[in-house]
């Protein structure tokens, strides 16, 4: 068994969350209010836009956790986060509560998601 499993799992759980739970299952309508601040958008685009969004985070998962080129994995993770922080801060500044804090929160998230990949190792203590 993998050591490497546990964190795996573990970001591919917030990914199925934010995926599955809040976007594809509506359960958490801010993500579609924020998604809907997009001047370009109509309201058709939003919900398309927001059903996409929850698909590539829930196949997201299932790569995550499968091991599968981890690397690649943790840098689309990267990519896709900064996306939408960047995204968020641009159109939907005033919809979201507490940006410094989710700034924070997704440092931590994406330093799980590096070591997840194999990409950070503790170095072994010099005897």
């Amino acid at each position: 068994m993998s050591s490497l499993l546990l964190p795996r799992a573990a970001i591919a759980s917030v990914w199925l969350y934010q995926g599955l739970w809040c976007k594809l299952l509506g359960r958490t309508p801010h993500h579609q209010e924020i998604i809907g601040m997009v001047p370009f958008l109509n309201a058709s685009q939003t919900h398309w836009a927001l059903v996409a969004l929850g698909s590539l985070e829930c196949v997201l998962a299932v790569w995550v956790v499968s091991g599968i080129r981890a690397r690649e994995a943790a840098l689309v993770q990267i990519f896709l986060l900064v996306s939408m922080y960047a995204a968020g801060l641009f159109w939907a500044y005033r919809a979201i509560p507490d940006p410094v804090g989710m700034l924070f929160q997704n440092f931590v998230f994406l330093s799980l998601a590096w070591v997840a990949a194999g990409e950070l190792r503790p170095h072994a203590a010099a005897c």
